[in-house]
């Protein structure tokens, strides 16, 4: 580390000892709760789709969601003059939905010399913070849509896409709420064909199919449901219509579904890690990350040996689905050539 990285760098971990409250920053240590929000919102910031979704503090480690979805009506009559008292409804619904938040481990290695080339900028705490988050944020959501189990220790060679580091979205879904997913049409086939000879003729078929019969009549006229697909799904639906034109109709408007990007009448978003063999329809609200808030911890240590700055911090998450009632998930899609 050069001279003059090591006066920023001491001057920063003496930024953090002071907001924190504490004496040294290379002691693990609890963040308040306050600077624990602010963390979260600036890795939440970061990333156009956390921007999107829901990201709450939590005071217990397990508990019922917090229901920031409807999933019940609540509009009604009653009679009272028959001694008939009026019954108010709890419009998040009545069915269970618990979380169970677990420890997560972020821990950042910083190069010596990835922090000399900062250094000769003047947001050189900036820098260093922006690049957590960043880490931070992607790994969350690559959780959110691939976690599938809570390991003891995880193993990142077995498990590239963090599938054992928490219980995502999607296999809340497969494991709480099966009647809103669709693994196969054809029983025992573990698969959805789409194509002229499949299951269904196209993409839009499919999609208006789950919204009819997925999910809850109350939700399926909601404006903001959206299709949450890969990259290579939304290729598949879009680059035949631009490809396979007929006349200039079809062309302009293969420009303008590739453009607008909608499934089954509903936009399509393309988000990262997501599974390149299914789509979700939903609304972004309807999907949450919990945080423990007096779960936080950090600790900040110069390892010369390894020629690094390492930022440890952890925090207790959970990937939760608001109302059940509002999704549609699709896997083992096969697209026909």
């Amino acid at each position: 580390m050069q001279n003059l990285t090591r006066e920023k760098y001491t001057a920063t971990v003496e930024k953090i000892a002071l907001a924190n409250n504490i004496a040294d920053p290379s002691k693990k240590f609890s963040v308040e709760p306050s600077i624990a929000q602010k963390m979260v919102d600036a890795v939440q910031q970061s990333s156009e789709f956390l921007k999107k979704i829901n990201i709450q503090p939590v005071v217990d480690l397990e508990g019922e969601a917090i229901g920031l979805n409807q999933a019940s009506t609540i509009a009604g009559r009653t009679n009272t003059k028959g001694g008939t008292p009026r019954k108010p409804v709890d419009p998040t619904g009545l069915e269970s939905n618990t979380y169970k938040c677990a420890k997560t481990d972020f821990d950042v290695a910083l190069r010596y010399e990835k922090m000399d080339a900062w250094a000769r900028f003047p947001d050189f705490y900036a820098k260093w913070k922006a690049f957590v988050e960043r880490a931070i944020a992607l790994d969350m959501i690559m959780i959110g849509w691939n976690g599938k189990s809570v390991a003891v220790t995880t193993d990142r060679n077995a498990n590239p896409l963090l599938q054992d580091v928490n219980i995502g979205w999607l296999e809340k879904i497969r494991t709480m709420a099966p009647a809103h997913h669709m693994k196969e049409v054809v029983a025992g086939s573990g698969k959805v064909v789409v194509g002229p000879t499949g299951d269904y003729k196209n993409l839009d078929a499919v999609v208006t199919d789950v919204v009819n019969n997925l999910i809850s009549e109350i939700h399926q006229d909601d404006t903001d449901l959206v299709v949450i697909c890969g990259r290579q799904l939304l290729n598949d639906k879009n680059f035949p219509l631009v490809n396979n034109s007929k006349d200039n109709t079809d062309t302009l408007a293969g420009q303008i579904l590739l453009s607008q990007k909608q499934i089954g009448g509903l936009p399509a978003v393309r988000v990262p890690f997501f599974p390149e063999d299914a789509f979700l329809v939903t609304s972004f609200d309807n999907l949450s990350i919990y945080f423990q808030e007096t779960g936080k911890r950090r600790q900040v240590t110069d390892n010369s040996s390894m020629d690094q700055v390492e930022e440890y911090q952890s925090s207790n998450d959970a990937y939760v689905i608001e109302t059940y009632d509002k999704v549609a998930f699709v896997e083992n899609i096969q697209i026909q050539e």
